[in-house]
């Protein structure tokens, strides 16, 4: 069965809530590597340690692939932000 994914990234509030986690868990799991569901990025460049997290080095862009969270969890994303 061919699922629809709407377009865009989910928001890092709304994959937290599926897996019944905090917000800051998803991001941390994401730059780590251990949650492969998306990317995060800062000023073009892939963020991949905690201790980049650091908000002093400025803001990091999450991008949350629809289709690599429904193939974690099962969970489709229509493009709801909460």
């Amino acid at each position: 069965m061919d699922e629809q994914f709407a377009s865009g990234s989910v928001p890092v509030i709304v994959a937290a809530r599926v897996y019944g986690k905090d917000p800051s868990w998803v991001r941390a799991g994401i730059i780590a590597g251990w949650l492969p569901i998306g990317t995060a990025t800062r000023k073009g460049k892939r963020v991949t340690s905690i201790d980049e997290m650091n908000s002093k080095y400025g803001r990091i862009n999450y991008h949350i692939s629809p289709k690599r969270l429904y193939e974690e969890t099962g969970y489709i994303w229509r493009g709801e932000k909460r």
